[in-house]
């Protein structure tokens, strides 16, 4: 009986000792399988992922492949990660390149589904599905596949576009209004020509603010997003530039009458200005539009000519009553009509630097012809005169910004206006040392770069002459409000303390006379 207890010991001894070794080796597996797990899930896809992303582009792809999609890219991040730290692990280099492969594929399918999608852009009433502005969203990564997904779309839209224009221009509006063929106007072709244009200016900003909605989401691109629009814009532009040039060039061609004709490239240059704000300065449309507006006017000016000719041919001398001939009266009504037609070349000078630039550069080209002979010298007097009153306004204009900008003009006003009765300028709102500390320390600052608070407008001034000119007596103006502001600065009953940045009278009008020598 005891042996057999003692037996029975030593086979229980025996078992817990197996079970424990067995329970060790369970933990270690339930480790490595954890371990496994989370290795899996970190460095590899799941069979689901993997079934999203073998989708077939050409036959569209679905929200899964997107999930799957991101994961593969948060997959790839956490092996390079991984790499970096253990460099020789194999097993994680051999990961990393079938992570690699299956991304590049991931985005040839993701290109090919966009590449699908365009296809079906070529419709009038365009409604995105969010899974192409999604694609664009996640294509913007690889900018090569980004932009050829761009040229085709910019190809479906073009092929859409050009035969919209040849539909509207032969048979109408098919979209339930009664507009009529826009061909049935080209016996009009001010109406005819602008009909077309309107209709392409509209069209262009539709395709804008569907293309805006297209890239909504394109942020990592931000800083080349809107040149690729832009890009974008002018390639589908260019469908209308054939059909629109044959059509514009006939109108033109066959029109004897010079007041269409200037009609006509006055509505050509609008619509350059207007096509300039939508498109690239290279755009195809906008140099068509560009060369339509120097044929027209080639031709009005060449019409003007020979009905200038005509009129001529047929002239008289004058009655005894020293009346207007009628060729005189043929020649008038034709200027009338021209300048009676609205001019959308004319630049609206509503600044009024812009206004007395102009003029100053007109009176000098007309002074510099009429100072070379002798009779003109009361004419020459008068322009003398406009000049210097367009000066004064430059020069008052200058000098205001100059003191506004270093926070001058305010205290050159106070200075003024500041009576001994009034007590101590230091007192007064505005006035205090340190505001006036603060104020000579920004003048300084524009002693030492006069040119930076020019007026833009300084710089379209023709004439040398007149720019020192302007520049001298701006110098003068500020240099009297300067004086002002100094006497009362240092008149100790003012109450200001020492201003060690202040610089003397004599200080600032010489860096200012150095100045005007080094622009003259």
């Amino acid at each position: 009986m005891t042996n057999r207890i003692q037996m029975n010991k030593e086979k229980t001894q025996e078992l817990l000792k197996k079970t424990a070794i067995l329970q060790n080796e369970k933990k270690e597996l339930v480790m490595k399988q954890t371990y496994l797990s989370d290795f899996f899930a970190k460095y590899l896809l799941t069979e689901e992922e993997e079934k999203a992303l073998s989708l077939d582009g050409k036959n569209g792809i679905n929200d899964s492949f997107f999930k799957a999609f991101n994961r593969l890219i948060e997959v790839n991040s956490n092996v390079t990660e991984r790499i970096a730290i253990e460099p020789e692990n194999f097993a994680l280099t051999e990961i990393s390149q079938l992570l690699s492969d299956k991304l590049e594929a991931s985005y040839n399918t993701l290109y090919l589904s966009i590449q699908n999608e365009c296809r079906l852009l070529n419709v009038e009433f365009l409604d995105l599905k969010p899974i192409l502005i999604q694609s664009f969203e996640t294509i913007q990564i690889k900018p090569e596949l980004f932009l050829k997904a761009l040229e085709d779309y910019s190809y479906a839209r073009k092929s859409f576009l050009v035969r919209a224009f040849i539909e509207i221009l032969t048979k109408g509006n098919k979209s339930g209004t009664s507009q009529k063929p826009i061909e049935q106007l080209s016996t009009d072709p001010i109406r005819y020509v602008n009909e077309m244009f309107s209709w392409i200016q509209s069209s262009i900003l539709n395709e804008k603010e569907i293309l805006e909605n297209l890239l909504r989401g394109c942020h990592k691109m931000a800083e080349t997003i809107t040149e690729q629009t832009l890009s974008v814009l002018s390639s589908i532009s260019e469908a209308f530039c054939q059909p629109l040039r044959l059509r514009v060039e006939q109108c033109i061609t066959r029109e004897g009458n010079c007041i269409v004709l200037y009609r006509l490239s006055n509505l050509l240059l609008y619509f350059v200005d207007t096509f300039n704000e939508l498109l690239p300065s290279t755009s195809h449309l906008l140099m068509c539009c560009r060369d339509l507006h120097e044929l027209c006017s080639n031709m009005f000016f060449s019409s003007v000519s020979s009905a200038t000719q005509r009129i001529l041919a047929n002239a008289r001398v004058p009655d005894y009553d020293l009346l207007p001939v009628n060729s005189v009266n043929q020649t008038l009504l034709l200027l009338r009509d021209i300048l009676e037609s609205p001019n959308y070349g004319t630049f609206n000078l509503d600044d009024f630097l812009d206004v007395s630039v102009y003029m100053l550069n007109c009176l000098n080209s007309i002074r510099s012809i009429l100072i070379l002979y002798q009779y003109t010298d009361k004419k020459l007097e008068m322009i003398k005169a406009q000049i210097e009153a367009n000066e004064d306004v430059l020069v008052s204009e200058q000098a205001s910004q100059v003191l506004d900008k270093t926070d001058m003009l305010d205290l050159y006003t106070k200075a003024m206006a500041h009576e001994i009765n009034q007590g101590q300028l230091s007192k007064i709102v505005g006035m205090e040392p340190e505001r006036v500390k603060d104020s000579i320390t920004q003048f300084n600052q524009f002693l030492l770069n006069t040119d930076s608070y020019n007026c833009n407008q300084l710089a379209k001034i023709s004439s040398t002459r007149i720019l020192n000119s302007i520049q001298k007596r701006t110098n003068e103006h500020i240099l009297a409000a300067y004086k002002i502001i100094y006497s009362k600065i240092c008149d100790p009953s003012n109450g200001y303390p020492v201003i060690e940045q202040i610089k003397t009278i004599e200080e600032v009008e010489s860096i200012l006379c150095k100045n005007e020598g080094s622009k003259a």
